[in-house]
């Protein structure tokens, strides 16, 4: 906190960025390592989130005029334009901020932050009535599946919002910042990643279901138990291809599915976040119990394109932030089945960080690690495997519990990205001799995250007082 305090501190006082007659309140929001779950989230299925110990900071000061000044000079380091300016005339409505962050390719990122103003705009126009000066400033690695865009998002939300006076906190605050990641920012995400890096605290794991968004109390790991995150070095983005496929050919199984049972599947006209629903299991594909959904698999094909779907098949595509790609062959059944056994593997994994809470049994702490095991191998059969996490989770699996390693799994949307891996407290030598195999077989370092840090609403904000 002191270093990003006297870094705006010192800008105040130059001149640089922010005036001397006005607070500046700052926010601060972590990223955040899919413990499990991680890809269920689109079809309400439970997820366990921690956060990680490396954050995103946001300072906000209103102007005097109309103008939105944002600087990131993280930018910098990958060409990108640091500092862009708007007018809050010109947020009009979403289709007018998409053109306005998508002009060039150099402010692309602009949009997690312009679509926050647009928001505020939209839901408290007798507030937000002057400009803003936004500085931001993130720790959290870009692409990695820690959520470095919600980090920025929800930052700039509790900064900006409490300069405009509003004290968004909780559920709300989420929900806002996935709306602009869905609809400025385009990208397919649930909430899982927003309501993490909002509601997560240091030393804790947060379940949420995602019918929306239902957190439970946090948890902690069972005494003796922690996770590392492992960064593989390559990019994942939730807006690749690959992401866009496996989460298109959940929701297509799902329509064949509720088509076959006879169960009418109708847009929810009072969902926040566009969706579909349906009597029987609410939209949601995780609803359905693992048992139920074996009767129907053999009847979902293993493959079908978009082309057959929209044509052959005839059917209406009931997710609101994919497309059917004709030329596209979508995994059906692995996508399908992926949704519903996820789902089952986290409440079986919840379940038993809350029953080892005195301290974990090697037996449990064994079954903990088999679910993670599990749920990476379901990643690759959905088509969201990558070699290099295949080869990070196979040198913990071959180190094993002997040597404290208990599971691991790739995290977020897959393709690359963090894997997430359960062990003793005192597996460091393990975690690193992982790492240095890596170096040595692929000639590419693994970044380790340790460590946890409180969430936005645990960090509150901080106002610098003229």
């Amino acid at each position: 906190m002191k270093s990003f305090e006297t870094w705006a501190r010192a800008m105040r006082e130059r001149g640089e960025l922010f005036g001397r007659e006005l607070p500046v309140f700052i926010a601060r929001a972590p990223g955040r390592l899919d413990l499990m779950g991680g890809n269920d989230d689109y079809t309400g299925g439970m997820v366990f989130e921690a956060t990680i110990r490396e954050a995103t900071w946001a300072a906000a000061q209103l102007r005097s005029d109309s103008t939105i000044v944002l600087v990131n000079p993280q930018m910098r380091e990958h060409g990108w334009q640091e500092r862009v300016e708007f007018q809050l005339s010109e947020l009009s409505d979403p289709q007018r901020v998409c053109s306005l962050v998508n002009r060039d390719a150099n402010i692309r990122w602009t949009a997690y932050v312009l679509g926050i103003f647009y928001w505020l705009r939209k839901y408290f126009p007798d507030r937000v009535r002057s400009g803003m000066n936004v500085l931001v400033r993130s720790e959290v690695p870009l692409n990695k599946g820690v959520s470095s865009s919600a980090a920025v998002e929800v930052a700039v939300m509790k900064a900006a919002g409490k300069a405009y006076g509003v004290d968004l906190v909780g559920v709300e605050l989420a929900e806002a910042c996935q709306w602009v990641e869905n609809v400025i920012a385009g990208s397919a995400c649930g909430i899982m990643d927003q309501i993490a890096v909002v509601l997560g605290d240091e030393g804790f794991i947060l379940p949420l279901v995602c019918q929306p968004c239902l957190p439970q109390p946090l948890v902690r790991l069972p005494q003796g138990l922690t996770c590392w995150g492992l960064d593989s070095g390559v990019s994942h983005q939730v807006s690749g291809i690959e992401y866009e496929a496996a989460r298109a050919a959940a929701f297509m199984g799902y329509k064949l599915v509720c088509d076959r049972e006879g169960i009418p599947v109708r847009f929810d006209e009072a969902a926040n976040i566009p969706r579909f629903t349906d009597p029987r299991w609410n939209g949601y594909l995780a609803n359905m119990p693992p048992s139920l959904y074996r009767t129907f698999e053999e009847y979902l094909p293993i493959e079908l394109s978009g082309e057959e779907y929209r044509s052959d098949v005839l059917q209406e595509h009931v997710d609101p932030f994919t497309k059917v790609r004709p030329e596209i062959q979508y995994r059906v059944r692995a996508c399908t089945r992926y949704a519903v056994e996820e789902n089952h593997r986290v409440q079986l994994f919840v379940e038993l960080a809350r029953g080892m809470s005195g301290g974990y049994s090697p037996g449990g702490a064994t079954l903990m690690g088999e679910l993670m095991y599990q749920s990476h191998e379901a990643y690759a059969e959905t088509g969201l495997g990558c070699e290099f996490t295949d080869f990070l989770v196979e040198q913990a699996r071959k180190l094993g519990p002997d040597r404290g390693i208990f599971g691991a799994k790739i995290t977020g949307g897959g393709g690359g990205g963090t894997v997430a891996v359960l062990g003793c407290n005192d597996a460091e030598e393990a975690i690193q001799q992982i790492v240095d195999s890596y170096v040595d077989m692929l000639g590419m370092d693994a970044y380790v995250f340790r460590g946890s840090s409180p969430g936005a609403d645990r960090f509150g904000v901080v106002v610098l007082e003229p």
